[in-house]
């Protein structure tokens, strides 16, 4: 067992709060790996709760299926997002996170939410950040002749998209595909490294800085972790 994994043996285990829009299928295999007993895969931590902003999202489903607690907030009951962000603050706060993981929440946070959780939310993102923030990933990487694409993990900032880069995976773009085909080979890999960042930050060993992202006490580059291996 490595020294990290025993320090978060010892360590009360972190309360992680999910975000999710849609289906939650990376919430998911999170919330797997928080059972994992395997102290090399699983995450010290447990998911406490998973709140969507659409009562229909079938993640919702899944995660009271798995005994997790859920809640929806529909952001349309209100009128701005400053408003909305801060009702998600007052609920999320009340499940006491350590970390809060977007995992497919389809809404750009403002600064009321940001800033309350400044150190402990993290997103996926389907592209090589800084390259393609926002919506329509895949097509963009096709439209403008890439040949590798991938997905990042990072820190959140009030800059959309663009907080500190913790961890890539990168794919190849061959001549035939299409959009749909880079989106699955992408969600291969998101179900690879988004547990992985996770269990770092649960086992006290990656945290946000006023200088970027530091992994065991090493300040991470622009693209995160190992970006060129």
């Amino acid at each position: 067992m490595s020294a990290a994994a025993m320090v978060a043996n010892g360590s009360a285990r972190k309360r992680i709060v999910v975000l999710i829009s849609g289906s939650g299928t990376n919430m998911v295999n999170i919330a797997e790996h928080c059972r994992l007993v395997n102290p090399g895969q699983g995450i010290h931590a447990d998911v406490v709760a998973v709140v969507a902003n659409r009562a229909d999202a079938k993640g919702l489903a899944k995660a009271a299926a798995m005994g997790i607690h859920t809640a929806a907030l529909a952001h349309t009951d209100f009128t701005s997002r400053e408003d909305y962000d801060a009702a998600l603050v007052e609920l999320v706060s009340s499940y006491q996170p350590d970390l809060i993981v977007l995992a497919g929440f389809m809404r750009v946070l403002t600064p009321v939410f940001v800033s309350a959780f400044a150190d402990r939310i993290m997103n996926i993102h389907p592209s090589l950040l800084p390259k393609y923030k926002g919506m329509h990933t895949h097509q963009r990487a096709l439209d403008a002749g890439d040949t590798e694409h991938g997905v990042s993990v990072h820190f959140v900032t009030e800059e959309l998209d663009g907080g500190p880069v913790i961890l890539q995976s990168k794919i190849p773009i061959f001549p035939e595909d299409t959009a749909e085909d880079l989106q699955e080979r992408v969600h291969e890999q998101e179900y690879r490294i988004y547990p992985l960042v996770i269990r770092w930050f649960c086992a006290d060993r990656l945290r946000l800085t006023e200088q970027g992202a530091e992994l065991d006490g090493e300040l991470l580059g622009e693209h995160g972790y190992a970006a060129d291996d």
